[in-house]
């Protein structure tokens, strides 16, 4: 039987997250901390959890725990979804309204809106008494794809139009239009994430936009930062407003989000003013836009004016000329990033894009160039966007005179002359050599920092120093630095030389999994680290073990293991772990504890930890749970007997909720070991 009261908490949970979410993702007036929030999100996923039966549609926990489509079923829209004509400056847009004025003089003494035309795609959303039930691509106008999972995960589309605080009852049935799009500033962060870890990056928002939507899996869509701009009514049951400037406030009555940079005219003369205004302030716009639409007012006017062909009279693009020039590619360059990833860059003949000189490029990657058949020489699309580094889109085929040359990638390391590799699945190429000097500051700054040896006092700044002048040329010469080495560098005397000396020696005492997880092997995280440092006794032991044996470990992969192999197999890394040895920067995995009852009592059994605990840390939480005999893994699967929650638990509480695997909070698993 169901409790009633448990009914309505969670009935009261759902709609005050629906309501701070709207006014964090719609109107950017949060009223409550992200904590607070974040509490509600929890405790309705935790009762949910519980109580499965009690899970409605429209609930914020199903934003993401779709399971992946087969494909993408067809669906007819409710009217046609119409593309629009362009216009090319205010000429285009003048010829435009006289046009429409031979068809209907009403049009003399209309008003107009004008609206940025976002460079994102269009999408169709279908609500039924508030809910929302379908959610389509645009297509060909007729017939768009199914993509209702996928738009579930846009944070800024309510699953329920928000009745009870925006004071406005939705009509029975209603579908409107909108625009999914990605800001320059999360589209720049999402490609930063994506290069990190070498992955294909993306060439502008609109493309990354347009293929998160199209994924199968919409657990995929859920990790890339998408948002909606809604703008036109296509349908509706009951009356409606009659305007494009009241539609707008419709809209966003209902708690859609709408485009605050559109404006209402009175003029066309003032619309046009309008659009040249806007065009030398658009780089300025948290969105891309390729232009302004200008629309007559009156919707009955404009259902009056009727099509040309398929475009609508009543409205018009006013489009901008793209930052898009074309310039020779006289060479192809390679720089070694931080995290050893081999880019090309494309080197330039200077041009103009937006009034800065351009006179290099990216080309993302070597797949890119081969994909795109780019050859030193050739003549090359380029484009610039405000502050966004400038790109190669392509090279201009038809104008080839025969003498340009096909790009042959670098075998070696520009830096250290070592072979670079490439891990499968992955379009980055790497140096794998710890101790390029391209990579050198980097490596040296991530073996001294918090999560490694946590080196006190050794910062970037010091780093740089210590290379520059020739004392560091791998993380082992930092356990060679003597008083006289520091005291000559600029910054330094005897107290400061002398804290940074103690904190080195003092990370001697770090333990193997801390020292593995400093060498910066790629892919070998913390996790990894504190389960590589469980099976193997130190670096030697770990160094001579065979692909098979690591492979064999849960949670170690192909590509990881091979990874691992590799690294151990450069002579140089060899002469690494040697020196790290003489230098006494050598730990040993201590000996197991005996096992009594008292650190047994979670003994057979694995957990998973996910997201932020209250007062612990991860690693507090991990050593609590194998101190008493358990496993941690750090991907859930059938095997997993507990998932450990804490705040922003991501997909693992997803994957946990599918298989059915108990789940516990910080509190629930101090519990469980004080009952065992």
């Amino acid at each position: 039987m169901i409790n009633p009261e448990l009914e309505n908490r969670m009935g009261t949970l759902r709609q005050k997250i629906h309501y701070h979410n709207y006014r964090y993702h719609t109107l950017d007036e949060p009223v409550i901390s992200d904590y607070e929030f974040d509490q509600m999100v929890k405790e309705l996923k935790q009762l949910e959890a519980r109580h499965p039966e009690l899970i409605t549609p429209d609930s914020p926990t199903q934003r993401t725990g779709a399971q992946p489509l087969e494909k993408f079923v067809r669906v007819t829209h409710p009217a046609p979804i119409l593309s629009l004509a362009n216009g090319f400056g205010s000429k285009d847009v003048r010829d435009w309204f006289e046009r429409i004025v031979r068809v209907d003089e009403r049009v003399l003494k209309t008003d107009f809106t004008v609206e940025p035309k976002l460079d994102g795609l269009t999408v169709v959303l279908h609500y039924e008494n508030g809910i929302f039930k379908l959610g389509a691509t645009r297509g060909d106008g007729e017939v768009g794809e199914d993509i209702t999972k996928n738009l579930r995960t846009i944070p800024s589309i309510p699953l329920r139009i928000p009745t009870d605080y925006t004071k406005i009852e939705p009509p029975p049935y209603l579908v409107v239009r909108g625009e999914v799009y990605m800001t320059r500033k999360d589209f720049a962060e999402l490609n930063t994430r994506l290069a990190a870890n070498g992955q294909k990056t993306y060439l502008n928002p609109r493309n990354t936009a347009a293929g998160s939507l199209r994924q199968l899996d919409p657990v995929i869509t859920s990790s890339r930062p998408l948002k909606i701009i809604v703008y036109n009514i296509v349908t509706a049951q009951g009356n409606i407003p009659e305007t494009q400037s009241g539609t707008l406030a419709y809209l966003k009555e209902l708690g859609f989000p709408v485009c605050d940079l559109s404006r209402h005219c009175n003029t066309i003369d003032e619309a046009i003013r309008i659009c040249e205004e806007a065009e030398s302030q658009k780089e300025q716009w948290p969105f891309e836009a390729d232009g302004m639409v200008i629309k007559v007012n009156d919707l009955t006017l404009a259902s009056d004016l009727g099509f040309v062909g398929k475009d609508p009279r009543a409205a018009i693009a006013y489009k901008y000329p793209a930052q898009e020039v074309t310039t020779k590619l006289l060479d192809i360059s390679v720089k070694v990033g931080r995290t050893g990833v081999i880019t090309p860059i494309a080197v330039l003949k200077p041009i103009e894009i937006g009034g800065v000189i351009v006179k290099q490029a990216t080309l993302h990657n070597f797949d890119y160039i081969a994909e795109k058949d780019i050859r030193v020489g050739d003549r090359v699309l380029v484009k610039r966007a405000g502050e966004v580094i400038p790109y190669i889109i392509g090279p201009v085929t038809d104008i080839r005179s025969g003498d340009e040359k096909p790009y042959e990638p670098p075998q070696t390391c520009p830096a250290c002359g070592e072979p670079v590799e490439n891990f499968p699945g992955e379009v980055a190429w790497y140096c794998v050599n710890n101790s390029c000097p391209a990579q050198l500051l980097r490596n040296v700054d991530h073996f001294a920092s918090r999560g490694a040896m946590d080196i006190v006092g050794l910062g970037i700044r010091i780093v740089k120093q210590l290379i520059d002048s020739n004392l560091v040329k791998d993380v082992a010469d930092l356990y060679t630095l003597n008083k006289s080495d520091l005291l000559k560098l600029e910054g330094f005397a005897d107290k400061k030389a002398d804290n940074l000396l103690s904190a080195i020696e003092e990370s001697k005492k770090q333990p193997l999994e801390r020292l593995i997880a400093a060498l910066g092997i790629h892919g070998v995280g913390e996790v990894a680290a504190s389960d590589l440092s469980q099976n193997y006794s130190d670096l030697t032991a770990l160094s001579q073990a065979s692909l098979a044996e690591i492979e064999s470990l849960e949670g170690f992969g192909p590509n990881i293991t091979q990874s691992i192999i590799e690294w151990f197999a450069k002579e140089k890394n060899q002469i690494l772990i040697s020196k790290l040895h003489q230098a006494g920067a050598w730990p040993v995995k201590e000996p197991s504890a005996k096992k009594t009852s008292s650190n047994l009592r979670l003994s057979g059994l694995t957990f998973v930890i996910t997201g932020t605990l209250p007062t612990m840390s991860r690693n507090d939480a991990k050593e609590l749970i194998q101190t008493n005999g358990a496993k941690v893994t750090s991907s859930v699967s059938k095997n997993t007997d507990y998932l450990v929650l804490g705040e922003d638990p991501g997909s693992k509480y997803d994957k946990a909720k599918e298989l059915g695997i108990p789940m516990l909070d910080e509190q629930a698993l101090v519990k469980l070991l004080s009952d065992h």
